[in-house]
């Protein structure tokens, strides 16, 4: 938790103190849609900063219509979450966007004007309004940030198509297109290893190691030899890794009740929080860092109530652990598993299932394997399987550790399914399941 109060965190919902758990009923139901992919949402978000391309996301005079998608959002006298409140919004308020600075939107209508956090603004046209790009109580954008520029980079030299290339800051925010405007689809980190597909007007369509697509400013890119090197050891990596999964035998439920959770400690990592809500579901609106925190504090109690001893990264909406802390955790207990909960968006609608990432064979394999079992039978959502996730929470982690995507929000019928407290129920209660069966032998 940052040193905000509810009130102000960045996105700047504003929830009376003692409203807290009729909140914590109806933030699933709050809409503000961030578009996703599938690979890449898992990172947007799980911790750090996120660096915005330095262009202007508002050009002068270009006002829009925007909805209110949050129960009730404050509007401040000017863009900052520690500035006056002067009034605020309902769910459903149409109102006029006037001006952005660093995520906080001006807005007007016929009751008041000021400034917003934009996360919770929806434009007329279905497409996020804005991103509020803040760590702790600061807020930042890529004029603050001291990234170098890929024809600047020490040791690197400027990307064009079909080059490698090394991201150069960490969390950079990708994009479903070339400019600010387009969906915020996850981000890069710090020498993720990339292939550039394209180049348009300081913007680079990327690949990266494990499949998955995404623009990124060219800015934060850098080509050359070690470029090169670094894709060609992450490839091999990813390729090593899900070759060992599609050989490893699949886990038995039945093996279930011979396992025993008593004593074992568990840490459940509930992915995004704060003014980081994940990604948002495209028909109903579902907010995935409340289905995360929801979802884990079901495993919880089924965990609890088989003798194990359970940890969390946080246990409330407006807690953002950051990721180095999400990833210590576990370690730092001497804890016996590690689980980080997620839901999951694409850029295809039709994109639908669970799935289990892991990063080490040796490592993570196992207990990949086990909770993929009772989620293929259990949840009533299409499992997917595992693959390979190069997320940093799971990557440096030396526990045992997955990272779970329980369904995509961007699916109506996985989005449908998913907003049932019975399947989240399920799904904990798969989770649990799985967690036992890794430890049945």
């Amino acid at each position: 938790m940052s040193g905000l109060s509810r009130q102000d965190l960045a996105h700047d919902r504003a929830i009376p103190q003692d409203a807290d758990a009729r909140a914590a009923d109806t933030n699933a139901r709050r809409a503000a849609r961030l578009g996703g992919l599938a690979s890449l949402t898992v990172a947007a978000g799980i911790g750090g900063m996120l660096l915005l391309p330095p262009e202007s996301a508002h050009a002068a005079g270009a006002s829009y219509q925007a909805k209110v998608h949050t129960d009730s959002l404050n509007v401040r006298s000017t863009a900052g979450p520690d500035t006056p409140v002067i009034g605020s919004l309902r769910s459903g308020d149409v109102v006029t966007v006037t001006d952005e600075r660093l995520g906080w939107l001006k807005v007007e209508n016929a009751s008041t004007s000021g400034w917003v956090a934009g996360y919770y603004l929806k434009r007329e046209n279905g497409s996020a309004a804005s991103a509020v790009v803040t760590t702790g109580s600061r807020s930042f954008s890529a004029k603050t940030a001291s990234a170098p520029s890929a024809s600047s980079s020490a040791g690197g030299s400027a990307v064009s198509s079909g080059d490698k290339a090394l991201v150069t800051a960490n969390s950079v925010i990708i994009r479903s297109g070339p400019g600010r405007s387009h969906d915020l689809l996850g981000s890069a980190n710090r020498n993720d290893a990339v292939t550039v597909m394209e180049s348009r007007g300081g913007w680079s369509r990327i690949k990266t190691s494990y499949g998955a697509y995404g623009w990124i400013s060219t800015d934060y890119l850098q080509g050359g030899g070690r470029a090169v090197v670094k894709a060609a050891v992450q490839t091999q990596k990813a390729v090593k890794v899900s070759t060992a999964a599609a050989r490893s035998p699949k886990a038995d439920t039945s093996d279930i009740q011979s396992g025993s959770l008593q004593g074992k400690l568990i840490v459940l990592d509930p992915g995004h929080g704060g003014n980081d809500p994940g990604t948002v579901g495209t028909t109903y609106g579902l907010v995935e860092q409340e289905l995360n925190l929801q979802t884990a504090l079901y495993v919880r109690d089924y965990l609890v109530s088989r003798g194990a001893r359970v940890e969390m990264t946080r246990t409330d909406s407006g807690q953002r652990p950051s990721l180095a802390s999400r990833s210590q955790l576990a370690p730092s207990l001497g804890a016996d598993a590690f689980v980080s909960i997620h839901y999951n968006s694409a850029l295809s609608a039709s994109a639908n299932g669970t799935l289990v990432c892991f990063y080490s064979e040796a490592k993570d394999l196992k207990l990949a394997r086990a909770l993929e079992a009772p989620l293929k039978s259990g949840s009533g959502i299409r499992s997917n399987g595992l693959a390979f996730g190069n997320f940093k929470v799971i990557r440096e982690n030396s526990v045992p550790a997955v990272l779970l995507e329980m369904g995509f929000l961007s699916n109506a019928s996985d989005e449908a399914t998913i907003s049932s407290s019975d399947y989240q129920r399920s799904a904990a209660k798969s989770i649990a399941d799985g967690l036992q069966l890794y430890f049945s032998n």
